[in-house]
């Protein structure tokens, strides 16, 4: 089986076939967050700390972080933010950004083994982004498109996703160290978007046997109810094969849906994590009906 191994200083997270499905948390990206942009470029990092500690909380075993604030030093800002990540919390980080000095930056100051985020099809990004992943030994994900783009194509992006992996050997990254993204595209423009989504990410699984990831909101682009959208196509994805995703932990439609996703597939021994997360304080597990029963009316008779 294909395991995904990945780490920060004190604390090792796996990625795998028959593992739990990873939350990569996706709150530290300031695109589309003005406030946070603003923060950032001026050098507070306060709501980078609190959204770390709150992602984790929530749930997330790993974090992306992202430090794209246009007209700033994005790879100083990306090197502050992860060392500022890795001092609150000891989850293991996805550097993310497509400015290789940034995740060049990113990369000397990360303690343990990093996933990189990420690289595409074209020649220029592989030769830039796999030497430098393979020089600070960590892991990627590689972004199913190329210099024609994304196509509709499920056999196109999977020819494109197989030609980074054979890339990738060459530099000495196996294949358990790429992780796939087959470019979840909005279902409201695409109507089959999901559909060719699971036949990817099954021929991913099956064929080339490495992991999976995705923007898993990219599915409910420009439509209501986003959130109950994202949570039904998890558990269906997770079905197909995929077993990490960048996501809002902080959703707790997101979070309930892989708990029970991981439960179905019988990833959660014994529906363990299902019974922390949901069990009331103080309740007793339910067990032995029948002799609880007799047990109320032998009370009663007495």
């Amino acid at each position: 089986m294909t395991d995904t191994v990945l780490s920060s200083a004190s604390r090792e997270v796996v990625i795998g076939f028959d593992r739990p499905f990873v939350i990569i948390g996706e709150r530290i990206n300031p695109t589309g967050r003005k406030l946070l942009a603003a923060e950032m470029a001026a050098g507070d990092y306060s709501r980078v700390e609190s959204d770390a500690l709150a992602q984790v909380a929530a749930g997330a075993q790993m974090l992306d972080v992202n430090a794209g604030v246009p007209m700033t030093d994005e790879p100083k800002l990306l090197a502050d933010c992860v060392k500022l990540v890795q001092s609150v919390t000891d989850v293991p980080l996805c550097i993310d950004s497509s400015i290789v000095a940034a995740l060049e930056a990113g990369l000397a100051v990360y303690q343990g083994k990093a996933l990189v985020n990420s690289v595409t099809g074209e020649e220029e990004r592989l030769e830039s982004v796999l030497p430098l992943v393979a020089r600070h030994g960590a892991a990627v994900i590689a972004i199913s498109n190329d210099e024609t783009g994304i196509s509709e194509d499920p056999d196109e992006r999977f020819a494109v996703a197989k030609r980074i992996v054979e890339r990738a050997q060459d530099y000495g990254i196996k294949p358990a160290d790429v992780i796939v993204d087959p470019l979840v595209m909005p279902i409201g423009a695409i109507g089959v978007a999901g559909r060719t989504a699971f036949t990817i990410i099954r021929r991913l699984r099956e064929e080339l046997k490495v992991n999976t990831s995705c923007g898993a909101s990219n599915i409910s682009f420009g439509l209501p109810n986003r959130r109950g959208l994202d949570g039904a196509f998890l558990p269906m994805a997770m079905a197909a094969g995929m077993t990490s995703a960048i996501t809002n932990p902080l959703h707790p439609e997101i979070t309930t849906a892989v708990r029970a996703g991981n439960v179905l597939l019988g990833h959660d021994k014994d529906c363990r994590a299902w019974i922390r997360a949901f069990r009331e304080p103080g309740a007793e597990p339910e067990a032995d009906t029948g002799g609880r029963r007799r047990e109320r009316r032998r009370r009663r008779e007495g």
